[in-house]
């Protein structure tokens, strides 16, 4: 029997089966991943350096959709606005994974060269060194917990009774389709204007 024109299993194939189990129950074995390859488990530590080695792989194939091109807008707080925009559309996409890898190191090298960039951003600008991780920080909070918003029904509060809490109820009314995006909005605006006065305090 000739050998297969496409081979069984590679990096490529394994992280798009585990992407796949993740989408679907939030989490993933390597045994789930070789049974639905139709592969022996042991076959996949010739290819993946364990259970992290996959979870890294995972965090690569998402942030890959991450647009590293928004890093080199100007001025910088555009590159910030805009970098956060294309950083929680890439995790929308994937709201399962995110409690996944924001609970593992980071080590993949494209992913770290993310971070680089925006610490190489703020250092240039101004913002002092022990700041700058907490700026990041926060706006990936602010970006991942927005991802997971995204996720959740556009209805989140449920009100069996408006007389009870009418207040709520009438702004409840006023809510149309979006409200995650809005929210979003809200919040990212409010981050970049504190860090545009964190930034013109160095200035001045």
């Amino acid at each position: 029997m000739g050998r297969p024109r496409t081979p069984l299993l590679d990096r490529e194939r394994i992280t798009t089966t585990a992407l796949e189990l993740i989408d679907e129950q939030g989490e993933f074995s390597v045994p789930q991943i070789a049974r639905r390859l139709g592969v022996q488990t042991g076959s996949l530590y010739h290819h993946v350096d364990g259970r992290g080695g996959v979870v890294e792989l995972v965090r690569e194939r998402v942030c890959a959709a991450i647009d590293s091109a928004t890093l080199d807008v100007e001025p910088w707080d555009a590159a910030l606005t805009a970098w956060a925009r294309s950083y929680r559309s890439a995790f929308a996409a994937h709201p399962r994974a995110i409690p996944l890898l924001t609970t593992s190191p980071v080590r993949a090298p494209k992913v770290l060269e993310h971070y680089e960039r925006a610490v190489r951003l703020l250092l240039g600008v101004g913002f002092a060194l022990p700041e700058v991780m907490a700026v990041i920080t926060a706006l990936e909070n602010l970006v991942l917990g927005s991802a997971l918003d995204l996720a959740a029904p556009e209805t989140m509060w449920e009100l069996p009774d408006d007389t009870a809490t009418p207040h709520l109820a009438q702004a409840l009314a006023t809510v149309g389709r979006g409200r995650a995006d809005a929210a979003f909005e809200l919040a990212l605006g409010a981050f970049i204007g504190h860090c545009r006065g964190l930034q013109a305090a160095k200035e001045a």
